[in-house]
């Protein structure tokens, strides 16, 4: 009897050792499962750009500057910057901003100031200060919709050269503003909630276009590379959260850059939950 009850117990032993082992390779089995589901999920998430489309044209709107009327200033401190616009209204919402569902600015319709390609500045009032750093610059600034698409018209921006105080000779200094030039505008900054699904790519050319056989722009988002031959907008989908790279390259028709400062240009922006 001993002998048949310890047949048993070991008989028991191992089916709950083996139960035990059964329910481990199914936890493996799924945890693969859901592994593999999720790098189906990140990898089916590929990035996406399309027109953004029936923005209103703004085609007699303008933008000139009044002052700083010298391209040479002494000092650099609390210059005064006076714009004049004409045909477009700015702190109004862009017809049609809400159906755009993207970033919108809450106090409307604005002008985006750029120094040497840097990031802009938004201004919703024609006249205000800025302090600028000594040596040589550049200057565009353009009529920017609610929802920071620049107004591409042949009046809608201005550029000037501005030297502050004693600037040395350089790359800036000598820049021909009379020749094909690429200036970054979106994206920008941090987006967050519904504002990272559609994410808005949009940049400013002096003296060229885009076309198939002319000028294209290459962005590379992330990894992902695409060839723009037309000056629109772009709506971008399937970014990913965390931090985003936008890299822009104006070339000529055989592929090279264009030579420019401000080309290539590289920026990061974040997406949040």
């Amino acid at each position: 009897m001993k002998k048949i009850s310890l047949i048993i117990a070991s008989a028991m032993v191992i089916a709950a050792t083996s139960c035990k082992e059964n329910k481990k390779e199914a936890e493996k089995d799924m945890d693969n499962e859901t592994k593999t589901e999720e790098t189906s999920e990140m990898e089916a998430k590929e990035i996406t750009l399309s027109p953004l489309e029936n923005s209103p044209a703004y085609e007699n709107s303008s933008l000139s500057l009044i002052e700083p009327k010298k391209e040479m200033l002494t000092d650099g401190k609390q210059v005064k910057f006076e714009f004049d616009v004409k045909n477009y209204d700015l702190g109004v919402q862009t017809e049609g901003a809400k159906e755009k569902m993207m970033a919108n600015s809450g106090k409307g319709q604005h002008i985006h100031f750029i120094m040497d390609n840097d990031p802009y500045s938004a201004h919703y009032e024609p006249n205000f200060n800025k302090d600028i750093e000594p040596g040589n610059h550049l200057l565009v600034a353009f009529l920017s919709r609610s929802y920071h698409e620049s107004v591409k018209n042949a009046n809608s921006f201005v550029v000037k050269k501005l030297t502050i105080g004693d600037a040395k000779d350089d790359e800036l200094g000598n820049v021909d503003i009379t020749k094909p030039h690429m200036i970054y505008s979106r994206p920008k900054g941090t987006y967050t909630g519904k504002d990272t699904e559609k994410v808005m790519l949009d940049f400013f050319l002096l003296n060229t276009d885009l076309s198939a056989s002319g000028n294209k722009v290459k962005a590379t988002i992330n990894d992902q590379e695409f060839m723009l031959d037309t000056w629109e907008p772009k709506v971008i989908e399937g970014l990913p959260m965390g931090e985003n790279t936008i890299k822009l390259e104006l070339l000529d028709k055989d592929g090279n850059l264009v030579e420019s400062p401000f080309n290539p240009v590289t920026r990061t922006v974040t997406l949040e939950e």
